[in-house]
């Protein structure tokens, strides 16, 4: 009898393994920034090069910090609700990720821009101290500049209020 229940208990163990793998996204691989400071960081402005934004930018407030590039596909699906963001008065911050400035500003030109500010990382080295895996990503920073969560893959309206509203909410309140 015991030779026929441990190959069932096998299939049954192998199976549960297999279900709980398929049920996860492939793309979110989590972030060693989440509870931390925000990566330091100073750049030029995508529409004015002659000013900066930096981390520094982010404190004092809640903000979000979006990565996309006018290559991106999926950054333009997100677009139309970043701008609804903005017309409500989020504070939106921009990392402009491996793009050309000539290509980015022709983009928000045409489709509007969300941003208060847009950092160009033409090389795409903040990406990476930030864990940039692709665009868009979109992170929310907290008060004193510590990233509270990470975004992997186009924001929609129900990710926006199921998940990061509720958050953003509590962190202006704390």
């Amino acid at each position: 009898m015991f030779k026929y229940l441990l190959p069932l208990g096998l299939f049954f163990t192998l199976g549960g393994f297999l279900y709980m793998g398929l049920s996860l996204n492939p793309r979110d691989i989590g972030s060693t920034r989440i509870d931390k400071p925000a990566p330091p960081f100073t750049l030029p402005e995508l529409n004015d090069p002659s000013k900066t934004l930096s981390h520094q930018d982010f404190i004092g407030k809640v903000t979000l910090f979006n990565v996309w590039a006018s290559w991106c596909r999926t950054c333009r699906h997100e677009h139309p609700l970043l701008m609804q963001l903005a017309k409500q008065g989020y504070i939106i911050y921009g990392l402009n990720y491996k793009d050309s400035l000539e290509n980015a500003r022709q983009v928000l030109a045409r489709t509007g821009n969300p941003y208060v500010a847009n950092a160009f990382d033409e090389k795409g080295r903040i990406g990476i101290d930030w864990g940039v895996t692709g665009t868009p990503e979109t992170f929310i920073i907290d008060k004193q500049g510590v990233v509270r969560y990470k975004q992997v893959g186009p924001m929609t309206v129900e990710l926006w209020q199921q998940k990061m509203l509720p958050l953003i909410q509590k962190l202006e309140n704390s």
